[in-house]
């Protein structure tokens, strides 16, 4: 018999909804893989929001998930003067909420994925993927590395979310943060 885990996201915009909400499935598929139960990880639910109804989308989505993802204003990196304790828990149904920071780069990681993209401009994308982090405008690198085809750069979240090697992802130092917090709280959960 294998044991649900429903993953819930936060999202503050599309690139959350179409590139994070893949990939944390697809990491918590990677972390559960050596489970000692069979762990069945289900599609992230997502709720896009702003900041003032930050509470109201967590509770919503506590109600229904195991594990919660969100944007921690407190942890993105040069906002605070050290690194917080990460995993927290919300609300009474005690349900971990993970803080991502911020994430817009990770889009920008694995050279690989985009080269299978005709067309992309990967000229201003940096050689090692842990460079990313030193991107002041993700944005405007992305919208100039994906490909001229008429589409919006939002087209391409969903893509590059079910393509990005892991394993590149693994080396952006926040993002390997992130993985060790998520398997903590896996711990946590009886899940690990």
């Amino acid at each position: 018999m294998s044991r649900p885990l429903v993953p819930g996201l936060v999202a503050e915009g599309e690139a959350d909804e179409g590139f994070l909400g893949i990939v944390i499935s697809r990491q918590l598929r990677e972390l559960t893989w050596m489970s000692p139960h069979a762990v069945d990880v289900e599609t992230t639910e997502v709720v896009s929001c702003d900041r003032e109804h930050m509470v109201t989308a967590l509770e919503d989505l506590a109600a229904d998930c195991h594990l919660l993802f969100t944007h921690d204003a407190i942890r993105e990196r040069g906002k605070t003067g050290g690194k917080t304790d990460g995993v927290r828990y919300h609300s009474h149904y005690l349900v971990p909420v993970i803080g991502l920071g911020e994430t817009e780069a990770w889009l920008l990681a694995d050279r690989g994925v985009w080269a299978g993209l005709e067309g992309s401009d990967l000229s201003l994308l940096p050689a090692r993927p842990r460079d990313v982090e030193r991107i002041t405008d993700p944005a405007g690198i992305l919208a100039v590395t994906v490909p001229r085809r008429g589409k919006p750069i939002r087209d391409y979240f969903e893509y590059i979310g079910r393509n990005i090697d892991l394993a590149v992802l693994a080396q952006v130092p926040a993002y390997a943060d992130w993985v060790a917090e998520t398997r903590n709280a896996l711990k946590g959960l009886g899940y690990l």
